[in-house]
C-alpha cells in the first residue's frame, strides 16, 4: 500500500510511520549551521542528513503548510540568507529577513520617506547574493504625478541594506527618512511553521539598535548615524537634504551580536569551484553557466571542525545544511570545474560513516525520503553508500591527487564491504526497509559502485575487486530479464521489484539512473544493466510526450494514474533527473531525445532568470507558455546549479584519465545548441578549455602540460 505525500515536502522527506525510521544520533561534522530548520520543522528533517534505525517508531505531528517561496527573491552566501517579496519592504510577515545560520537577524526593515513607503517599481536579482529594489516617492504635494525622488535599496545575504535616494526635482528637498526595524531572533524552521513568536524589544545601540534574547542577540548599525533613534518604536530617523538631481545614501549593517563580518565561503580565493565560463551561438549558455556557478559558490559550507573542507547545502530557504545525498550528487556533477570541492565532501561524509560491528557498518548516515505514490518512502543513506566510492573514483580520473585517494579508500571500501553485506547471498540490493521492495535505481546506483568500486581496489592493489564484479554480472544478468515489465508498447524498465516477484511497472523518471552507469579508465564508461534493445526502448520513453514535458523530464509519465504535475515525485520536472537522463542517452548515443530534453531545460531555465529551482510543474509546454513554478522548491537548489554545469560540459564529451595523463573527447555530433565553448575547467588541476564547433568536432584550446589526447 504506497503511504501519502506531504503536499508540500520539498525535500521529498516523509514524516516517520510506523515501521519507518527513528533517526541516529548526529555524528561528528555533520552538524548544520541551519540545525534549526532541520529539527523545528519536519520537511526541512533531511537537509542534515542523519541516518534512519530500521526500527518502528510513531512519528510526531507534523506541519506541511509551507510557506511559498517561488516568488521570493532570496540572496545567499551562506552562512548569510535574505528573503524578500518583490515589494522590496521586509514587514516581517511570512519568511522575510535577513538570516545568519538559520537564525532571523532582522525580521522588519521599512522604509519610509517624506511620510510615505516608497511605491515598488522593480525588483530583480543582481547575483545569487544581491537583490536590487526600486521604487518612487512624492514628496510634494503640488509635484503632479510625477515622483519627486527615486528610493533604490540593494539587499545582500550577508547582513547589508544600502538605501539610496536620488532626487527628480528641479528644486532641492528637505526629506525626512524613517526606517522601522525589528526581529524576533527566531530560527527559520519556527518561522516557517508560524511559531516565530512576537517582536522583541529594542534598545538604542551605538548608531543603531540592538535586540536580545535568552538565545542570543542581534544589531543594526547604520551609516550615517541617525538624527534621531526612538528604541520603544524600533525607528531610526534622518533628515536628509536632497539638491536637484542629488543623491544621498545610508547604509545599514545586520549582524548577530558578538559576530563579526559574515564570510561566504564562496566569496575570494578560498572557493573549491573554478569560475568556468560557456560561450557560444546560443546566448542562453553563457547566462545558465554563469547563474549556476554563482548559485554553487553561494551553497557552499564549511565542515565546522575541520573549516579545509567545504560541501554544499542542498539549497535555499528550506535545506541550508548537509544532505549526504544531494551533497555527493552536486559534487560529481561539478567535477569539471575540479576535484577539491568532491575531496572535500568525502571528507567530510567519511567522518559520519557508521564504524564497528553490525549490519549498518559502513553505511554513510542519510534520511528518508518519499519514493512517490507508488513506493514507500527509501532511505538516503543508501544512495550515498553507494555513491561514495563513485565519486570518488571519478574525481580520481579528474585529478584527485593519488594521495588524497588513498587517504578515502578506506571509507569507500566499508561502503563496498557493506553493499556485499547488505546483498549477502541474493542477486538484489534490498530496501532497508523490512519486506521493502527492490528497487530499480537502487540497483543501478549499486551496479555502478561495485563497477567503479572495483576499479578503484584493483588499482590499489585492495581485495575485493574481483568479487564485485561477479556479483554485478550476475546482477546485469538477472535484472534484464527481472526488472522488465513487458506490454504491448514494447515493455518498459519495472520502477520496483517486491519480495515476491511482482512489478511497480510505471513509467518514471527514476529509471534515467539506468544510463548513468560511471566513468572508467580510457574514457570508456561502465557497462549497464540494460542490453542495447532494452536501451534503446527507454530513450524511446524517455524522449515520449508521457515523459518530456517540453521543460523537461517528468517524475512520473503523464499517463501514469497518480500523475500529478505538482508532485515532486509523481509528475513534477525534477532538475537532478533531468540532467541525469540527458547526459546518459548522449553517452549512449541517442541524441535525438537528448537534446529535446537539454533544449526544454534550457528553455525553463531562462524564463527562471537562469536559477533553477529543484523542481517546478511537469505541465506540458505550450507555445508563449512557461513553466509553472513549485510553490516549495528550493531555489536555488545544489543539485538544480551542479545539473546546469553538467549538461553544458556534457556537449563536449569529455573523458578525462588524469592518472594515464589523457582526455578523451566524444562531444554531441548534432551539435544541438550549434558551437559551444567552455573555458576555465579543470583537469589534472590545471586550467581546460575546449570548443565545438556546429559540425560536431571538438577542439582543446588549454589543457594541463603532458595531458594527451585520447583515441
Amino acid at each position: 500500500m504506497p503511504l501519502p505525500i506531504p503536499p508540500s515536502d520539498p525535500d521529498g522527506v516523509l514524516p516517520p510511520v510506523r515501521g519507518s525510521a527513528q533517526p541516529f544520533p548526529r555524528r561528528a561534522g555533520s552538524q548544520s549551521p541551519f540545525a534549526g530548520v532541520e529539527s523545528a520543522l519536519s520537511p526541512f528533517a533531511g537537509a542534515g542528513g542523519p541516518a534512519t534505525r530500521h526500527t518502528p517508531l510513531p512519528g510526531p505531528r507534523r506541519t506541511t503548510d509551507l510557506p511559498p517561496v517561488h516568488n521570493a527573491l532570496i540572496c545567499v552566501a551562506l552562512p548569510g540568507l535574505a528573503i524578500s517579496t518583490d515589494q522590496g519592504q521586509l514587514t516581517g510577515r511570512g519568511l522575510e529577513g535577513f538570516y545568519r545560520a538559520g537564525r532571523r537577524t532582522l525580521s522588519r526593515c521599512q522604509v519610509r520617506v517624506a511620510g510615505r513607503e516608497p511605491l515598488a517599481v522593480q525588483a530583480r536579482m543582481l547575483s545569487a547574493d544581491r537583490a536590487r529594489f526600486v521604487g518612487t516617492v512624492r514628496a510634494s504635494a503640488d509635484g503632479g504625478p510625477d515622483p519627486d525622488v527615486v528610493v533604490e535599496r540593494t539587499r545582500d545575504a550577508d547582513g547589508t541594506e544600502r538605501i539610496m535616494l536620488r532626487s527628480a526635482s528641479p528644486r532641492a528637498l528637505r526629506v525626512p527618512v524613517e526606517v522601522a526595524l525589528a526581529t524576533d531572533l527566531a530560527e527559520l524552521g519556527s518561522v516557517a511553521s508560524g511559531r516565530a513568536g512576537p517582536e522583541l524589544p529594542a534598545s538604542v545601540h551605538d548608531s543603531g539598535l540592538r535586540w536580545s534574547c535568552a538565545t542570543g542577540s542581534s544589531i543594526v548599525t547604520a551609516d550615517p548615524p541617525p538624527a534621531d533613534a526612538l528604541a520603544s518604536a524600533g525607528l531610526l530617523r534622518w533628515e536628509l537634504e536632497l539638491p536637484p538631481g542629488g543623491t544621498r545614501s545610508l547604509e545599514l549593517r545586520v549582524r548577530p551580536g558578538g559576530a563579526g563580518p559574515a564570510r561566504a565561503v564562496g566569496r575570494g580565493v578560498t572557493s573549491p569551484l573554478s569560475v568556468a565560463r560557456a560561450t557560444g551561438d546560443d546566448p542562453r549558455v553563457q547566462a545558465l553557466m554563469d547563474t549556476c556557478v554563482e548559485d554553487l559558490q553561494a551553497l557552499l559550507l564549511r565542515d565546522a571542525a575541520h573549516p579545509s573542507d567545504t560541501h554544499l547545502a542542498a539549497g535555499a530557504p528550506w535545506r541550508c545544511g548537509l544532505a549526504p545525498a544531494e551533497a555527493l550528487v552536486a559534487a560529481r556533477m561539478t567535477l569539471p570545474l575540479g576535484t577539491r570541492l568532491a575531496a572535500g565532501t568525502l571528507r567530510t561524509l567519511a567522518r559520519t560513516q557508521i564504524a564497528g560491528p553490525g549490519a549498518q557498518s559502513g553505511l554513510i548516515p542519510g534520511p528518508r525520503r518519499d519514493a512517490g505514490p507508488h513506493l514507500p518512502p527509501g532511505c538516503t543513506a543508501t544512495e550515498a553508500t553507494l555513491l561514495f566510492p563513485v565519486l570518488l573514483a571519478e574525481a580520481r580520473r579528474w585529478g584527485l591527487p593519488e594521495q588524497e585517494t588513498e587517504e578515502l579508500l578506506p571509507a569507500a571500501e566499508r561502503c563496498l564491504a557493506w553493499l556485499r553485506t547488505t546483498v549477502g547471498d541474493g542477486t538484489y540490493l534490498p530496501d532497508p526497509h523490512p519486506g521493502g521492495p527492490f528497487r530499480c535505481e537502487t540497483q543501478a546506483h549499486a551496479h555502478r559502485a561495485a563497477l567503479l568500486g572495483a576499479d578503484l581496489l584493483d588499482t590499489y592493489g585492495r581485495p575485493g575487486g574481483e568479487g564485485l564484479v561477479q556479483w554485478a554480472q550476475e546482477l546485469r544478468t538477472a535484472f534484464r530479464g527481472d526488472f522488465w515489465a513487458e506490454d504491448r508498447g514494447g515493455g518498459r524498465p519495472a520502477a520496483a521489484r517486491a519480495p515476491d516477484g511482482r512489478l511497480v511497472a510505471h513509467l518514471g523518471a527514476s529509471t534515467a539512473h539506468l544510463l548513468d552507469t560511471g566513468l572508467l579508465g580510457s574514457g570508456v564508461f561502465a557497462s549497464g544493466l540494460l542490453d542495447k534493445v532494452q536501451t534503446e526502448q527507454l530513450a524511446r520513453l524517455l524522449g515520449g510526450p508521457a515523459m518530456d514535458s517540453g521543460w523537461g523530464l517528468r517524475s512520473l509519465g503523464a499517463k501514469e494514474a497518480a500523475y500529478n504535475p505538482f508532485g515532486h515525485r509523481g509528475g513534477a520536472v525534477r532538475v537532478q533527473e533531468t540532467a541525469t537522463a540527458v547526459t546518459g542517452l548522449f553517452t549512449a548515443g541517442y541524441e535525438k531525445e537528448a537534446s529535446a530534453l537539454l533544449r526544454g531545460l534550457l528553455a525553463a531555465a531562462e524564463t527562471f532568470g537562469n536559477r533553477l529551482p529543484e523542481m517546478y510543474a511537469g505541465e506540458q509546454r505550450t507555445e508563449g507558455g512557461a513553466p509553472l513554478p513549485h510553490p516549495a522548491a528550493c531555489r536555488p537548489a545544489a543539485t538544480a546549479a551542479a545539473a546546469g554545469v553538467l549538461l553544458l560540459t556534457s556537449l563536449a564529451g569529455i573523458r578525462p584519465d588524469a592518472p594515464a595523463r589523457t582526455v578523451t573527447l566524444r562531444p554531441v555530433s548534432s551539435a544541438p545548441l550549434g558551437e559551444i565553448g567552455l573555458t576555465r575547467l579543470r583537469i589534472a588541476g590545471a586550467a581546460f578549455s575546449v570548443r565545438v564547433s556546429r559540425l560536431g568536432l571538438a577542439m582543446v584550446e588549454e589543457a594541463a602540460g603532458g595531458l594527451q589526447l585520447g583515441v
